[in-house]
C-alpha cells in the first residue's frame, strides 16, 4: 500500500474530518468572540472605568519608552502590554462560560431523552394476523 493511498485513508476518516470541521467553526467563533469582546464588552468596561482604552494599557520597561499609545511604545521598546492580556482573559472567560452552557444544555437534551419510556414498537397488522394464525394452528394440533 502507498503512502498517498495510506495518507487518502487516513485524511478521510470520520474523526479526521469532524476534527477540522471543529477547528474551522472554532476559528470562526473565537474571531466571533474577538470583536463581542472587543467591539461592544470592553469600551462599556472602558467608559464605567473612566473611558480607558484596555488595549493602550502598557507599563514601558525602560526609561526610553515614553509613547502615548501601545503601537508607539512597542516601537520605543520593551512593554508589558497588560492591557491585551486583559482583553485576551475576558475572551478566555466569556468562550470558557458559553462552552458551559451549550454542554449544560446538551447534558439536558440528552437526560431528557434518557427519561423519556421507551414506547413500544407498533407490531404491524400483517404480523399479527400471523400469530393468530399460528395460535389457531397449534391449537387445531393440540386437539388432534
Amino acid at each position: 500500500m502507498s503512502m498517498i493511498q495510506e495518507f487518502k485513508e487516513f485524511a478521510m476518516k470520520g474523526n479526521v474530518v469532524d476534527l477540522a470541521v471543529g477547528v474551522i467553526i472554532g476559528a470562526a467563533f473565537g474571531k466571533i468572540v474577538e470583536s463581542l469582546v472587543g467591539d461592544v464588552f470592553m469600551p462599556i468596561i472602558g467608559a464605567v472605568v473612566g473611558g480607558l482604552d484596555f488595549s493602550n494599557y502598557f507599563v514601558g520597561l525602560s526609561s526610553a519608552v515614553n509613547a502615548p499609545s501601545l503601537a508607539e511604545a512597542k516601537k520605543q521598546g520593551a512593554v508589558l502590554a497588560y492591557g491585551n492580556f486583559l482583553t485576551i482573559a475576558i475572551n478566555f472567560l466569556i468562550i470558557a462560560f458559553i462552552l458551559f452552557l451549550v454542554i449544560k444544555a446538551v447534558n439536558r437534551l440528552k437526560r431528557k431523552e434518557e427519561a423519556k419510556p421507551a414506547q413500544a414498537a407498533e407490531v404491524p397488522q400483517d404480523v399479527k394476523l400471523l400469530g393468530e394464525i399460528r395460535d389457531l394452528l397449534a391449537g387445531s394440533q393440540a386437539r388432534l
